[in-house]
């Protein structure tokens, strides 16, 4: 079983009088990969700090393998950071970036020798040992911070952002690099992203953040499928949202109206009547059939196509209801794919499996 490696206990931060972060708990677990997501602004910059030494909690208490390190600086604390500008020294080769921490230290040569080849091979970069970073892209660039961070052998690598400068496809390889480099290492990583797809395809599990506040800490599955609130779902990928009131309730079911239309919903969470509820709906969780495709259609939208957007492997259509309502869908491709040649101005059937939706009360 992980034991936690790192514990934030009602921790708040303070900017003259200004909450930055606001009654903070949070465990981190030995060894996995977390990532914190949120919006810029959003204090999650400010927790890596916090937890990194670079600032002190206003309130609360942070520990590190059960002991209290709020006040501890930076060197004491047995982590190491990777910054969005990677901090590389421009007048040292790559060999001589990734020592000068080690050379601080006063290690042996020979130990020094050892342990920055080995973070050089780790990272593919041995073969670029004498250049200098203005003769490296940003992706050797990222990795030669990388490597300087692991040479240390920290407990936790904190990660702020890393890959915010690199392109599309860069940032992809890089996103399974950083993964398989944290399983090759077996330490805690801890990621602050604002890029939800690259949140969700390298953590073990994600803290959603809001105004200084953790909105919901929980694997990339639940955080998507399970949000806890309106904005992890909107936050976390796209969502459609529809604003109903419950007409009846028992224990089992409620009956709601949802765009002119009444369905008959599991009743999940102790809903009542009158109460105001949100459905929300995935767009992969949306089917669209052609008028002539469906002889019944049974709780069927008839949908004007908007907007095609082709993506490769998938089509996404923005769709009309009759009732004005704009809705977003993402239709697959399988071997049968001519279901998927829709056309703007095209009248659509639009359809959803009950249970497939996420109902969440209403906040205000």
């Amino acid at each position: 079983m992980n034991t936690n490696i790192i514990e934030l206990k009602g921790v708040s931060k303070y900017y003259h009088d200004h909450p930055v972060l606001q009654d903070i708990h949070l465990e981190v677990k030995n060894r996995e990969f977390l990532t914190i997501l949120g919006p810029s602004g959003c204090g999650k910059t400010t927790l890596l700090r916090l937890i990194s030494g670079f600032e002190t909690p206003s309130n609360g208490s942070i520990l590190m393998n059960g002991k209290d390190v709020s006040n501890l600086p930076p060197h004491l604390r047995h982590v190491n950071t990777v910054f969005q500008s990677y901090a590389l020294f421009p007048h040292l080769n790559v060999f001589d970036n990734v020592a000068f921490g080690l050379r601080c230290k006063h290690l042996p040569k020979e130990e020094i020798v050892h342990r920055v080849t080995e973070a050089l091979r780790m990272v593919k970069l041995i073969d670029l040992a004498t250049r200098k970073p203005h003769q490296l892209s940003g992706g050797q660039q990222q990795r030669i911070a990388i490597a300087r961070a692991v040479v240390n052998q920290p407990m936790v690598l904190l990660l702020d952002e890393p890959l915010s400068s690199l392109d599309y496809r860069l940032r992809k390889t890089m996103q399974m690099e950083l993964k398989q480099l944290q399983a090759q290492l077996g330490i805690t990583f801890i990621l602050v992203t604002h890029d939800q797809e690259e949140a969700l395809s390298t953590a073990d599990r994600v803290v959603v953040m809001n105004h200084g506040l953790i909105e919901q800490v929980g694997t990339p599955r639940e955080v998507y499928e399970e949000p806890r609130n309106l904005h992890v779902a909107q936050f976390v990928g796209e969502v459609n949202i529809f604003k109903t009131t419950v007409h009846r309730a028992d224990s089992e079911f409620i009956e709601v109206e949802i765009e002119e239309k009444k369905f008959k919903l599991k009743n999940t969470k102790n809903f009542t009547a009158d109460q105001t509820l949100y459905t929300l709906l995935r767009p992969e969780d949306l089917e669209v059939w052609g008028l002539n495709e469906v002889q019944e259609p049974e709780n069927m939208y008839s949908a004007l196509v908007q907007q095609v957007i082709y993506k490769g492997s998938t089509v996404d259509l923005i769709l009309k209801l009759k009732t004005g309502t704009q809705i977003l869908t993402t239709q697959f491709f399988n071997e049968d794919d001519e279901k998927l040649d829709f056309r703007p101005g095209e009248s659509v059937w639009v359809y959803w499996h009950t249970g497939w939706e996420v109902i969440l009360a209403d906040e205000a």
